[in-house]
């Protein structure tokens, strides 16, 4: 059974970087398609990135586009995903999720198309 852990999480300024990681254990991840979704508090989950599972195609919210990037190192069975000019908005627990299915080029969400999940990492953007 696919296991996936987020890492990376912890406070940071606003205008700040960090790099989330989501390792795979249990079953190769070089099959899955990878999304990364953020929850804030009294807030729905949402989408913001997603990879396909050979990296090729990949998609960013709006609100993220140009600042976070997503990536993967299939041999080491990992999808990092860097955030740069972090918005106190970014604040929220982050999650990512892994599917099989998926269609190419590959689009945002939604969080039920995904049926493996980490257990999140908690992002804060304050000064």
């Amino acid at each position: 059974q696919l296991q996936l852990v987020e890492s990376g999480g912890g406070l940071v300024q606003p205008g700040g970087s960090l790099r989330l990681s989501c390792a795979a254990s249990g079953s190769t991840l070089d099959y899955y398609a990878i999304g990364w979704f953020r929850q804030a508090p009294g807030k729905e989950r949402e989408a913001v990135s997603c990879i396909s599972s050979s990296g090729g195609s990949t998609n960013y919210a709006d609100s993220v586009k140009g600042r976070f990037t997503i990536s993967r190192d299939n041999f080491k069975d990992t999808v990092y995903l860097q955030m740069n000019s972090l918005k106190p908005e970014a604040t929220a627990v982050y999650y990512c999720a892994a599917t099989e299915t998926y269609q190419l080029p590959i689009t945002l969400g939604p969080a039920a198309d995904y049926p493996y999940w980490g257990q999140g990492t908690q992002i804060t953007v304050s000064s």
